[in-house]
């Protein structure tokens, strides 16, 4: 990754570009570094700000999607964010949609890919196998429909995250809040306009997880990409891009008319 990471009193962050802010929501194991391509392809037009959410060092009473609405909360208002276009990938997304129905009057509209909060096949809810790092790599494979995608990078940050107790404690804590927190009644009141950006191989949250949010949000629009499981943004980057764009495109064209 070659984006500077600022920190502010409890938050670290990356801020980079300008134009309308897009806030990238990031997934219970996910890395900053997952937006690269996301990052490098919109500079040039937006403000792309992600925080890094406290999944592993927030107080374990508060390790909750609650309480990571409260950060992002907190976040917002420090930064003195305003018509934020959310980006939220996996648990970020949960997180997204949560802000969103709280915040509707700031968002000027939502980017759903892998999403939980209506249903999702996760490792959380169990404790993590701490100090197996072949069950590790099996379980950071399964999120990609090429195998090959999860580097031995990534498989060594999530190994070093799950060999802390502590660590897994808020990991499951989180985890079963989500799965507690099915949000199928409350989205159907969000109005803003939202793109649905799917793998059709998503193991995790599988395609008709994303039929469902389509169906359920009114304003929303549905992209599948073929080859691709569960993070399409890292996956199949240059497709997840071009869906990302054309909406963009959409609803700035919409503002101008």
């Amino acid at each position: 990754m070659n984006y500077e990471i600022k920190q502010e009193g409890e938050f670290k962050y990356i801020d980079e570009g300008q134009g309308d802010t897009l806030l990238i929501l990031h997934g219970l194991f996910g890395a900053l570094s997952n937006f690269d391509d996301v990052i490098e392809g919109f500079k040039h037009r937006c403000r792309i700000v992600i925080p890094v959410m406290p999944i592993y060092d927030m107080p374990m009473r508060e390790a909750s999607l609650e309480g990571l609405q409260s950060f992002i909360e907190r976040f917002v208002a420090f930064k003195q964010l305003d018509d934020i276009i959310i980006l939220g990938n996996s648990l970020g997304g949960h997180v997204g949609l949560l802000y969103t129905l709280a915040h509707q009057e700031s968002i000027k509209a939502l980017v759903l890919t892998g999403s939980s909060g209506l249903f999702e096949n996760t490792m959380g809810g169990s404790f993590p196998k701490r100090g197996n790092y072949e069950y590790i790599r099996e379980r950071v494979s399964y999120t990609f429909y090429d195998p090959n995608t999860a580097t031995k990078e990534l498989i060594d940050e999530c190994f070093e995250i799950t060999s802390s107790i502590p660590k897994c404690m808020n990991i499951v804590q989180i985890a079963k809040s989500a799965q507690r927190h099915n949000i199928a009644k409350e989205i159907q009141s969000i109005h803003v306009q939202t793109c649905l950006i799917w793998g059709l191989n998503d193991t995790i949250t599988p395609p008709h997880v994303g039929f469902e949010f389509n169906r359920l949000i009114k304003n929303s629009e549905l992209y599948f990409i073929d080859k691709c499981c569960h993070a399409p943004m890292m996956e199949r980057p240059v497709e997840f891009n071009i869906y990302l764009e054309n909406f963009l495109d959409k609803i700035q064209t919409e503002v101008v008319a």
